[in-house]
């Protein structure tokens, strides 16, 4: 039994460690070649993982995405849709600002059209991670867009969306580049539109803020911004135009910002 029992728990450090490296070479460690090959295009930021497609389908199981997320995944994702569910979008667009792994696409888009929205519109970088999420759409067909844009610079009109959903994005985007796609979350909201943003938050616990910053130094640095100087909440109340509040889960270390346009 005894034996049983540390052949199980190395099996397991083992597997931690495995993924823990793999995640850490298609992402982190993919920016830092970049930063020493001086290749820095305009989607340089971006991980390989959410560009190949090959990794995109590898990663994106379900269980793996709510372990990721402390198993908070469902309970953050479930937050957003009953926000959109209690929304009048009667013939109104709704957009979704970066794809994500997991089911929140679906999630969003069946609860943005059950609230009678007339088309869903998602938006980003990376064609194949596009493609992915429209093959998890296939019985929304025709009421969805796929369009390649940039969440700090969009090509769409001003106040063309009355709710607009950004899911776990902002921790992976440098620091000048959080604060625009803030403004540009807020110039394609029409007045009295939603911002759903879900994302890290500066837990309480002391413990858990030293395992999340040593989580963050090794794997999203330009997270730690998000705790003090970019705040998402301080930040769109002090643009003006926003009244924001967020809604905290598992000691405080995840939020949903939900944020009304003026």
């Amino acid at each position: 039994m005894t034996t049983w029992l540390t052949t199980a728990t190395v099996a397991f450090v083992l597997l931690l460690a495995a993924t823990g490296l793999f995640f850490f070479v298609f992402t982190r460690g993919a920016l830092l070649v970049r930063e020493f090959t001086s290749d820095r295009g305009k989607a340089s930021h971006v991980y390989p993982v959410y560009s190949d497609m090959r990794l995109i389908k590898l990663v994106d199981f379900q269980p793996m995405i709510s372990a990721i997320l402390l198993f908070q995944y469902h309970r953050l994702v479930s937050k957003i849709v009953a926000g959109l569910r209690a929304s009048d979008l009667r013939g109104k667009q709704v957009l979704v600002t970066s794809c994500a792994f997991g089911n929140v696409i679906p999630r969003v888009v069946e609860a943005s059209l059950a609230a009678g929205a007339e088309r869903v519109v998602i938006a980003d970088l990376i064609e194949n991670e596009l493609l992915h999420a429209r093959s998890k759409l296939a019985a929304y067909e025709g009421r969805v867009d796929y369009v390649l844009d940039d969440a700090t610079s969009m090509k769409q009109a001003a106040g063309a969306f009355d709710a607009n959903i950004i899911f776990f994005l902002l921790h992976e985007l440098p620091h000048e580049l959080k604060d625009r796609a803030l403004g540009e979350a807020g110039r394609l909201l029409a007045p009295g539109g939603t911002l759903y943003l879900a994302e890290f938050h500066k837990p309480r616990p002391w413990v858990l803020q030293a395992l999340s910053w040593t989580y963050f130094k090794v794997f999203e640095p330009l997270g730690l911004a998000l705790w003090d100087r970019q705040e998402p909440v301080a930040c769109l109340n002090g643009m003006g135009g926003w009244k924001a509040e967020s809604e905290t889960c598992f000691f405080g270390n995840f939020q949903v910002v939900t944020a009304r346009r003026h």
